[in-house]
């Protein structure tokens, strides 16, 4: 069987934490509510973005509202301000190193196909990501596959070793697909979780920036030292 590396996208490979607070600032702001720093986000965060908002006190109508049109209101401003977010710190270098030893590298993500493969294409790495595992469009956005379902249903037709893959991302949903799926999960501060939420979900490791993802990968004979 094979091994590989999973990438959540969104404050995992993607550096986008500050276009979702200026996004959830403005939402907050259009319904006269107090906005939040980024230390207030990361202890509230939670998907579906439904959740976050009555973390956040808003009312039902005003979440239904934000999900009106798929979303519209969130989506438009967000991928507007995420339009020229970089990688984070580490993360071409670390996608280089699993493309050059062919190790497969996917990208699994609770946001939706078509503006990852935009983001990929212009961060220059399509090369690097073998496939993207998200949701078809806004009408489908969890409402359909799991996250999880996903990326179980896709290891099994592409003969990927649980004891072989590893799973980073910036939320404790990561280690929970990783504790489900029997994966190797890594988590990543400086995402949408606070590092004491991603703590306390347990995962194998912690690390601040992908620099420090690489020996975890060599310790685990992903790569291997060069």
């Amino acid at each position: 069987m094979k091994s590989a590396v999973v990438f959540d996208w969104n404050g995992t490979l993607l550096d986008d934490a500050n276009a979702v607070l200026q996004t959830i600032n403005a939402i907050l702001s259009r319904f006269g509510r107090a906005t939040v720093d980024m230390h207030g986000l990361r202890e509230e965060f939670e998907l579906p973005l439904s959740a976050l908002f009555r973390n956040l006190d808003m009312s039902e109508d005003e979440i239904e509202v934000v999900n009106s049109n798929d979303g519209a209101i969130f989506h438009d401003a967000y991928e507007f301000l995420a339009r020229n977010a970089a990688l984070r710190k580490g993360a071409r270098n670390v996608l280089l190193a699993l493309d050059q030893r062919s190790v497969q590298t996917v990208i699994v993500s609770n946001h939706i196909v078509e503006p990852i493969r935009t983001q990929v294409r212009r961060l220059g790495i399509k090369t690097q990501v073998r496939d993207i595992l998200a949701f078809e469009s806004r009408a489908t956005q969890f409402r359909s596959m799991s996250k999880e379902e996903r990326l179980r249903l896709y290891m099994q037709a592409n003969d990927l070793s649980p004891e072989r893959t590893v799973i980073v991302g910036d939320m404790p949903v990561e280690t929970e697909i990783a504790r489900n799926l029997g994966l190797i999960n890594v988590s990543i501060t400086g995402g949408f979780v606070s590092e004491a939420r991603l703590c306390a979900a347990g995962p194998d490791y912690m690390i601040h920036d992908h620099h420090e993802l690489l020996p975890v990968l060599q310790k685990h004979c992903i790569i291997q030292r060069s």
